[in-house]
């Protein structure tokens, strides 16, 4: 069977593009050993590249081989993650490299069935690793190689879609090229974050314009098809209580391991003012405690909003009483190295140091 016409074109173009403007110097690209161009693609979903060059470069600081990550505590990694986002994806980084140390010997596995089955690697980023790190063939699918595809063949439907989604594979199969892959895959991720953005796309210094259907029928910036809209954006609203310490110390609390901000140090949550000053009596001997409701901090998440108003409570005495294990004194002004949700730095830097009325 004959190779689709643009599909054979896609290829050769796309290199010769790379080779002239393609990002070649990336923190994660010299030396690309599997361990770091496993870390960098899981950096890179749904955050920008150049948002993902500093943490990368501390992460490797600190945690240069795998088998260094499998020994930290989960503590650290997500420390170092804070402010990144998307916090299963560390969670997974670091049961990932504890799996790789226990039954792989402390050496990344070479096949892409063991890569696959590591946590947090499905097949795109499995073959975005192997295709990076050891050249070899495999077709790659991330949200960039999403929208070049649907554009160029001009693909209908919602990506998240499975028959969409079996053809773009299909497509993606069909585009990756036998030799020089490593240099493919990365042109084509280059291509998507550059040129072919979701919104506002450079067409025009585009390799692929004079081949691209969406292009050809003016459809752009109706491709990749949207989520078939369901309900409204929904808001969620909780209370979280900053409760100080004569010493700065700030009281927080781990969250659960699974759902949002899974494992990371968070403030309480409470319903109210009274709810939290009920509690601190209880569990912190706050006499009389007076709670200040400060401004409403709005924070986004991929799918909901949630609206976090901060309640402000002074604890005279020492730091230390605590009731459950799950809870700590931090004291940003010698901070230990904790996992923290960036809303929740937020709030602790723009009030802890306040002072009271």
């Amino acid at each position: 069977m004959s190779q689709d016409p643009i599909a054979a074109a896609l290829a050769p173009r796309l290199l010769a593009w790379f080779a002239e403007h393609g990002r070649k110097n990336l923190p994660w690209q010299r030396d690309p050993t599997p361990y770091r161009v496993w870390v960098s693609e899981i950096m890179l979903q749904q955050t920008q590249v150049a948002t993902v060059i500093p943490y990368f470069e501390r992460f490797m600081q600190r945690f240069p081989d795998v088998k260094t990550l499998a020994a930290a505590p989960i503590d650290e990694v997500l420390h170092l993650w804070s402010g990144l986002g998307y916090y299963a994806r560390a969670r997974n980084l670091h049961e990932a490299a504890r799996m790789i140390v226990d039954e792989h010997a402390g050496e990344f596995p070479d096949t892409f069935e063991a890569i696959q089955r590591l946590p947090g690697i499905g097949r795109s980023t499995a073959g975005a690793i192997l295709a990076l790190s050891r050249h070899e063939r495999h077709a790659i699918l991330d949200g960039n190689v999403r929208r070049v595809l649907t554009r160029v063949f001009a693909i209908e439907g919602w990506p998240g879609e499975r028959a969409v989604d079996n053809q773009l594979w299909d497509l993606s199969e069909a585009c990756t090229p036998q030799l020089d892959v490593h240099h493919y895959t990365q042109a084509i991720m280059d291509l998507g974050a550059t040129l072919c953005t979701r919104s506002k796309p450079a067409c025009e210094r585009c390799p692929l314009q004079t081949i691209c259907l969406a292009h050809a029928r003016g459809l752009q910036a109706q491709l990749p098809t949207p989520r078939p809209s369901g309900r409204e954006r929904r808001v969620e609203r909780t209370c979280m209580l900053i409760a100080l310490a004569d010493d700065g110390s700030v009281l927080l609390a781990r969250r659960p391991a699974r759902g949002v901000w899974g494992g990371l140090f968070s403030l309480p949550e409470f319903t109210g003012p009274e709810a939290a000053a009920a509690w601190a009596m209880e569990r912190l001997g706050a006499r009389d405690p007076v709670v200040e409701e400060l401004p409403t901090l709005r924070h986004s998440f991929t799918h909901f909003d949630l609206d976090i108003v901060p309640l402000r409570l002074r604890i005279h005495g020492p730091a230390s009483f605590v009731a459950e294990e799950s809870h700590v004194w931090y004291n940003s002004r010698a901070p230990a190295k904790l996992g923290i949700a960036a809303p929740v730095a937020t709030l602790v830097r723009a009030y802890a140091d306040m002072p009271g009325d």
